[in-house]
């Protein structure tokens, strides 16, 4: 497998929507994925929840504020609260996005794209290591849908990830439905993308559904996995073989009986591409 960690299964991403649901019926979901600023906090019903269900389900953490590649200083306050989150949680693992997500003074509400150069890799890398010093563990990167890129790249996205994970020790999150976004926003080929990364740092996967305007597409996680995505999907498993997977859903929830057929589906064929791939071994 290309993970030194076990995988997980199939999973969900754990929001408020479908909290108890998830404690009445206890679905055959295998993990959770949680959004970590929503419970940097210190008591109340978030925490309530997230304590009912990690009894119940193995949890990852997932965090959109860290802003990796940005020009500001690292929060360092920030980092200590996902470390405390962590000690009560106890995830697989921890991840976020290669992106900047932050000025010197104010979060701002995306995940931006970094200038794809050396200069930005040795930068990047240095803030990877100093937040794998103050987790005390390996960080996981995801990378992100993007709608422009700078003009003076010197790497592609996916050559970028593989020398970040080579120079700082991070490993990967590979956001299927990211790939199928950027590459028809950008042109590229997303198997190039795909399996230019390097298989044995790719920790876990993610799909989602987007929307679709022909000329562009936007990553809005409100509509259901595409074909086009689920075919990249099963692509990825012949290429990796077994890996983590979990589905993001963040709007326009669906009620949770449509979510977990989801779900269902991503393990079906998943399994299905896992068995003919053992078979043709």
């Amino acid at each position: 497998m290309s993970s030194t960690t076990a995988t997980l299964g199939y999973g969900l991403g754990l929001r408020n929507h479908y909290y108890d649901e998830i404690l009445e019926q206890r679905p055959a979901v295998d993990w959770f994925e949680i959004l970590s600023e929503n419970y940097l906090v210190d008591g109340g019903k978030a925490l309530y929840y997230l304590d009912a269900i990690g009894e119940n389900y193995p949890l990852v953490m997932h965090g959109v504020s860290l802003s990796i590649g940005g020009p500001h200083a690292l929060d360092l306050d920030y980092l200590q609260r996902l470390k405390q989150l962590a000690a009560r949680v106890q995830p697989a693992w921890i991840s976020d996005h290669l992106c900047w997500s932050r000025g010197n003074a104010h979060q701002l509400h995306d995940l931006l794209p970094l200038p794809y150069s050396e200069e930005s890799l040795q930068h990047v890398a240095a803030r990877v290591r100093q937040v794998q010093d103050v987790l005390e563990r390996p960080l996981v990167l995801e990378n992100v849908s993007s709608y422009l890129r700078t003009a003076n790249d010197e790497f592609n996205e996916w050559q970028f990830l593989a020398r970040l994970s080579e120079l700082s020790g991070c490993e990967l999150l590979l956001d299927v439905n990211n790939v199928y976004v950027s590459a028809r926003n950008h042109g590229f080929d997303p198997w190039s993308f795909i399996s230019g990364l390097p298989a044995q740092r790719i920790r876990q996967l993610h799909l989602a559904g987007h929307s679709d305007y022909g000329d562009y597409v936007i990553d809005t996680h409100d509509q259901p996995i595409c074909d086009p995505v689920w075919q990249l999907y099963q692509r990825t498993l012949e290429h990796l073989g077994p890996v983590s997977t979990m589905i993001e859903r963040d709007d326009n929830y669906p009620p949770f009986s449509e979510l977990l057929a989801e779900l269902q589906q991503a393990r079906e064929l998943g399994n299905a591409t896992l068995q003919r791939r053992a078979l043709c071994a």
